[in-house]
């Protein structure tokens, strides 16, 4: 695991600063301590941070060239069928002077061109620079599990594994995109192709990126299909399904043992984690390390849960338990995550990272399994399933408050009509929409200035949404979500959740369930079986993990990763939040109506209602402008030299 940048001239003749370079690379060093490198030939730059996790030897250094000297990589991530494919290029004639998997990709890159990705199992993002074709190759693995972002300028394209390293261009001034703001504040992170940053965009999950004689060309090479269905008749099929299961699942687990470092497991105590680290267990010669992160609050603890089956399999188990001093960190995680980001689990995620880190290089987890096996309780009771059929249109008429049209139309470019066809819509689908966003159209006209309305040209967040299940091939409400979460939700919340978390302790973090092939497999199990009767999430999975984990272990209700953010608003970050979001500073910005603001902040503090969300969101939000864009909270001391 490591980090990347670089920069590419169209103008041949054009020298890279070397200094502009080293900055960008050192931006990121958290993400590789172990080494780093710069290539630097004219018009191209390329910089690497290297955390060393297979062959450790002087061989691994990157950037890392072919045997002539043509063609070079910089690679962030793990190919777990290197080996294999290492076999079939050493019998064309290739040559290898390093064990390492990137330079498999670049001989790969030299037979197949760019549909090498096609044949890479793993989580990568990385850039080839092929000197002979004159063209740069950007790519990034099909779940986005590696982050990879660009800046396509008249003159030139940068990129890198962070905003951060891109932004050390000087001529690049750091603005917001409203538009970006706008998407995040409805899906707490920003939706790739975006960045929160004007002029910066991410590449988006299963695509590559060509840039030649100075024209960026995107290409997505991969997409999940929920076409094909197994066909389960007999009770013994539905066995062999369970059997099926954890076999696949386990040779994706065995796939991520490969290391040449210490390597364990975060166990959260839920299904999912548990059974990577039963497989773990049975894969490995020595105990597994365990790591785990409780709270002082009940109701947030699973600790107990995690202890159950560290003792069943015998592991090497650590704990920490996250207090409210929690907000030490704060300044921590707006600089990492570099945009908003408003999932309150990246706390405990970057403290059991933290924990990790001291004993392993290597994690594995569990995420996924919800995306897979419909296990989120949004899921249940919609679609053909839907304890009202009603509902959705009850909801619209609720979430319509008094004088919301007359607001919208105040906005201009069609907002009323926008919001009005809502209740044309597919409901279902657009139930599920006010299930998982923060703030819909029904919060948005009740908090967003008349300035911001008229700066967002347009963009609807419901749209957003709705396009992405367009998009999709299933054939039934209930697949067409699940691919609507692993296309959304997965990379830019999750994904993104987990990558900077674990990346600021220089951790690996891996994901079995996210292997495209294991995906690729579980898309093609009949739904009913993921939801049982649109209630028993999970179903076909339980069943297949019951010789490997306690009862009560699988069958127990779903906590989540969850925060007692809403006790911290109450009382010990009660006033900060007050002096963040009500400042001059704040309210100055003209996006939001303080008035709003002030009334979800009073109802929550006075426990009259829950708004824990939106206002960790509304936070994050405010604390990423004052980092990034006003440069007025000052940037954690150990990394003030890079930024």
């Amino acid at each position: 695991m490591c980090g990347i940048c670089g920069i590419v001239y169209l103008d041949p003749e054009r020298n890279v600063d070397g200094n502009l370079i080293n900055r960008m690379n050192d931006s990121i060093k958290h993400r590789g301590p172990d080494d780093s490198g710069v290539y630097i030939n004219n018009n191209v730059g390329l910089g690497f941070r290297r955390l060393a996790i297979i062959d450790l030897s002087p061989a691994g250094h990157q950037p890392m060239t072919n045997e002539d000297g043509s063609v070079w990589i910089i690679f962030n991530g793990e190919i777990y069928n290197h080996l294999e494919l290492r076999e079939e290029l050493l019998k064309k004639g290739h040559t290898y002077r390093s064990r390492t998997d990137s330079e498999t990709i670049i001989h790969l890159w030299e037979e197949e061109g760019e549909r090498c990705v096609e044949r890479l199992r793993g989580m990568f993002a990385f850039a080839i620079w092929d000197s002979n074709q004159q063209t740069l190759l950007l790519a990034r693995d099909r779940e986005g599990k590696k982050p990879l972002f660009f800046a396509e300028l008249q003159d030139r394209l940068l990129f890198g594994s962070e905003i951060k390293a891109i932004l050390q261009d000087p001529t690049l001034q750091a603005c917001p995109d409203l538009e970006a703001i706008h998407l995040y504040l409805a899906y707490q992170s920003v939706p790739a192709p975006y960045s929160a940053f004007k002029g910066i965009k991410k590449l988006p999950p299963a695509h590559t990126l060509l840039y030649k004689n100075g024209q960026v060309t995107l290409r997505r090479y991969w997409k999940l299909s929920y076409k094909e269905k197994r066909i389960i008749k007999t009770p013994q099929d539905q066995i062999d399904l369970q059997e099926e299961i954890i076999e696949r699942l386990r040779e994706a687990v065995r796939l991520r043992l490969m290391s040449d470092v210490p390597l364990g497991a975060f166990l959260s105590g839920g299904i999912d984690s548990s059974i990577i680290v039963a497989l773990m267990a049975g894969l490995m010669d020595q105990p597994v390390k365990t790591f785990s992160i409780g709270f002082t609050y009940e109701e947030y603890n699973e600790l107990p849960y995690a202890r159950q089956v560290a003792e069943q399999y015998k592991t090497e188990h650590h704990e920490f338990i996250v207090t409210p001093d929690a907000q030490a960190i704060i300044p921590d995680l707006i600089w990492h995550y570099n945009e908003p980001f408003a999932d309150s689990s990246a706390i405990p995620t970057y403290y059991v990272s933290k924990l990790a880190r001291e004993y392993v290089t290597v994690v594995l987890t569990g995420d996924g399994g919800d995306e897979n096996f419909a296990g989120y309780p949004r899921y249940q009771n919609q679609g053909e399933h839907a304890l009202n059929k009603n509902y959705p249109s009850l909801l619209y008429r609720l979430l319509r408050p008094k004088g919301l049209m007359q607001t919208l139309s105040r906005h201009g470019g069609g907002w009323a009509k926008n919001f009005n066809r809502l209740k044309d819509l597919d409901q279902q689908k657009l139930l599920y929409y006010y299930r998982i966003t923060h703030f819909h159209e029904g919060y948005q006209s009740q908090l967003y200035s008349q300035e911001f309305w008229e700066r967002l040209n347009g963009l609807t967040t419901v749209d957003w949404m709705l396009d992405i299940y367009r998009q999709s091939d299933a054939g039934n409400y209930l697949d067409a979500t699940l691919d609507l979460d692993l296309r959304l939700y997965l990379p830019d919340t999750l994904m993104t959740k987990t990558d900077i978390a674990s990346m600021a302790h220089s951790l690996e973090a891996r994901a079995p369930m996210l292997d495209h092939k294991f995906l690729e497999f579980v898309a093609s199990i009949p739904p009913e079986l993921k939801l049982k009767n649109g209630v028993e999430s999970k179903y076909i999975f339980k069943k297949a993990v019951e010789p490997y984990l306690p009862h009560d272990i699988i069958y127990r209700k779903k906590m989540g990763f969850g925060v007692p953010i809403d006790h911290w608003f109450r009382h010990e970050l009660r006033e900060m939040v007050r002096d963040i979001l009500l400042s001059q500073r704040a309210i100055e910005r003209g996006y939001f109506r303080r008035d709003y603001i002030e009334g979800i902040l009073d109802r929550h503090q006075n426990e009259s209602e829950s708004w824990q969300y939106l206002i960790w969101n509304l936070l994050m939000l405010e604390l990423w402008h004052l980092m990034f864009i006003d440069k007025a909270l000052p940037v954690p001391s150990e990394h003030e030299r890079v930024f």
